[in-house]
């Protein structure tokens, strides 16, 4: 099939909290635009979705699934992203390549963390936004509580264009306000043909129809004029309007539905092909100057069997299989092999994509997720994606001994999938240290790492990478002699230790004077020392923040040797610095956590608890970002208490900030800790 036009093309993220039915409701539409035969369910792990192993296992969505159907003359791309925050580099995919979002929420839960997150992500990208409120047939579900929610914590231009009728268990269908029709619940067919309002909810309908006019009416002076003066407004020019303000962001629609029982997924394509803008419309087709083509990466999947799979977007031009593009980052030549459409798990063949389509290509050599390919090497900037920074940590060790770099290279691969995931070694400690947006997150790619490479690895929690530096001012004096028969060693050196001001970095000053010790001796004493500092003598972590004066010695012109003054720097340093009031430094993090308003007094509490200090709050919209710094060691395990403290509606990030002197009770215990490890190490 050749490319369309891009007017005829609509990219959409289906976005939300975890557990609102994304996936269910993607594949409602599969089904009611005719691309699938039957309704999978993600208990049964048989949506287009959820076909990942993982995502079966968990019934949960773990990884962005592209979809595809055609609706009316248009072809709609579906990106079916994960709610939980653990993957939340797959939504800022996501919304990076698409034009307009699909907001999914639970009935019953209203708008949780997971929206609010999201909603901030498309105001910044500038997306359309349509809503749509699901599970309306549970128990407790309340759309209009849901609606007042959406207008208090997300915007006041939140209208529905849809209503229930009846609620829970005795839900029978939706009512069309736009159109003033009703739609009965499908019974396992397609949607039903519209038929006439329910007599006993006309007047509430006829409401919130006067609440979609106001709100409309309010983005069109000329319509607005009219309605004033009490003119009778037509449908087309209504509809016109509306799907205007949803196209520019001034009006956020709110459908609403069952999507496990296909309930208002008509209505939903209908609001999607009217609301959200084609790319043309958008202007979103990027033209980059001395380029033909232009592809946006916007993720990478590691498959064992068919090596990397990318998905990438259109930016400008055609994209055909067999095409030499550049990769802008790596400025290496890429062929184009076999184009696909993706539709989950399922690849088919393309004869190519155009400007502004989704499309998929397999066994590139080289590149990775947020690379720009061109059709010639020109200057330009690179669309960032803006991945979140990970948040916990965990040292990794392979089950099997002799396997660490086989390890490495299946987390590398996977990192390249999602590039929230880092591996790196940590230089003090020597572990591996992988990182991620949560426990589950890191367990979920190690799972990952097994299933497709083979490798099995062991979680533990990793050290903190503590350092070790001095108060006041010391002196020592060493001398290294060592006579064996033969030529004998001799150096011999006197230093001060000086606390250098923040507790960073480390001097050497050479003071000698009269050659008392040579020139080619000095360079000696100073390795000697910095080999000394690597382990200091309260925890063995290394020391920094010392400035090092070399201001006496001596030598002997047969038995001195680099090797004597080395030895010699060493002694003298360990005598300096145990008179030198060493003290334990911790790692200071800066946090910023997100917690539901009624949360933030326990919350204070908890940071209180764990030496934490509070330096200001922010409310907004029923949410308060609180922002501390809190030392390293008490943080390493907070995603789980956070999840108990607010119930799973909290969120945080945080990154490394500076270095503190450890409080002495605390200081005293860590010390202790690295006594017994070290006598435990020396019986084995």
């Amino acid at each position: 099939m050749p490319a369309l036009e891009p007017g005829k093309l609509r990219n959409v993220a289906v976005v939300g909290h975890r557990g609102t039915g994304k996936t269910s409701l993607v594949e409602a539409l599969l089904f009611q635009a005719g691309e699938l035969n039957r309704l999978g369910t993600v208990d049964a792990g048989s949506t287009v979705g959820d076909w990942d192993d993982d995502e079966q296992k968990r019934r949960m969505s773990i990884s962005l699934a592209l979809t595809h159907l055609d609706w009316h003359g248009r072809k709609l791309n579906l990106i079916d992203v994960p709610g939980d925050p653990s993957f939340q580099g797959e939504a800022r995919c996501s919304l990076r390549v698409v034009e307009g979002a699909v907001f999914v929420l639970s009935g019953v839960m209203g708008v949780e963390v997971g929206t609010t997150r999201v909603w901030k992500r498309a105001e910044e990208l500038g997306l359309s936004r349509v809503l749509f409120i699901n599970m309306l047939d549970r128990e407790r579900a309340d759309f209009f509580r849901s609606l007042a929610q959406l207008q208090s914590q997300l915007s006041e231009r939140c209208v529905a264009v849809q209503l229930p009728i009846g609620s829970e268990h005795e839900l029978t269908g939706i009512v069309d306000v736009l159109h003033m029709c009703a739609y009965s619940s499908p019974e396992g067919g397609k949607e039903p043909e519209p038929g006439p309002i329910p007599a006993e909810i006309a007047d509430l309908v006829q409401e919130y129809r006067e609440k979609l006019l106001d709100e409309v009416v309010q983005t069109d002076e000329a319509l607005m004029e009219r309605y004033l003066d009490g003119q009778e407004l037509d449908l087309e020019e209504v509809a016109h309007a509306l799907k205007d303000a949803v196209t520019r962001g001034l009006v956020f629609p709110v459908g609403c539905g069952i999507a496990t029982k296909n309930l208002g997924t008509h209505a939903l394509l209908d609001l999607i092909v009217e609301g959200i803008p084609s790319p043309a419309k958008m202007g979103s087709i990027t033209h980059i100057e001395g380029a033909e083509t232009a592809a946006f990466v916007f993720k990478t999947i590691a498959d064992p069997f068919a090596g990397r799979i990318n998905l990438f977007r259109v930016l400008q031009g055609f994209v055909r299989p067999d095409q030499t593009l550049v990769d802008a980052r790596t400025h290496a030549k890429e062929r184009m092999g076999s184009l696909l459409f993706q539709q989950g798990k399922e690849h088919i063949a393309a004869e190519e994509f155009g400007p502004g389509d989704i499309g998929a290509v397999a066994k590139l050599k080289e590149v990775q997720t947020g690379d720009l390919l061109l059709d010639r090497e020109v200057a330009t900037d690179v669309p960032e994606i803006g991945f979140p920074e990970p948040v916990m940590s965990f040292a990794v060790t392979p089950r099997i001994k002799g396997e660490e770099e086989k390890v490495a290279g299946a987390i590398r691969r996977l990192a390249e999938e999602d590039p929230t995931l880092r591996l790196r070694r940590d230089q003090q400690t020597g572990e591996e240290i992988l990182s991620g947006m949560s426990q589950m997150h890191v367990e979920v790619a190690l799972e990952r790492a097994k299933r497709r490479f083979g490798v099995d690895v062991e979680l533990h929690q990793p050290r903190v990478p503590y350092l070790e530096t001095i108060r006041k001012e010391s002196r020592s004096h060493a001398r290294y002699k060592k006579q064996t028969g033969g030529r004998g060693q001799f150096g011999d050196c006197t230093i001060v230790l000086e606390p250098i001001e923040g507790n960073v970095g480390y001097e050497f000053v050479d003071k000698i004077v009269g050659g008392v010790i040579p020139q080619s001796f000095r360079p000696a004493v100073d390795k000697g020392i910095q080999e000394a500092m690597h382990h200091g003598e309260l925890a063995g972590a290394p020391v920094q923040g010392i400035r090092v004066l070399l201001v006496d010695g001596s030598y002997h012109t047969v038995d001195s040797s680099e090797m004597a003054f080395k030895i010699a720097g060493s002694m003298a340093f360990k005598e300096a610095y145990s008179k030198a009031e060493p003290v334990l430094l911790e790692p200071i993090m800066e946090l910023e956590v997100t917690v539901p308003d009624e949360a933030v007094g326990a919350v204070n509490g908890d940071l209180n608890s764990r030496r934490g200090r509070l330096h200001g709050m922010e409310p907004a919209a029923g949410m308060t970002t609180i922002n501390a710094e809190v030392p390293m060691s008490e943080v390493l395990t907070y995603a789980q208490s956070l999840t108990s403290l607010t119930g799973g509606r909290g969120d945080y990030s945080m990154h490394f900030l500076r270095y503190e002197e450890v409080p002495a009770h605390v200081a005293q215990k860590v010390i202790e800790v690295t006594k017994r490890e070290r006598e435990t190490a020396g019986a084995h």
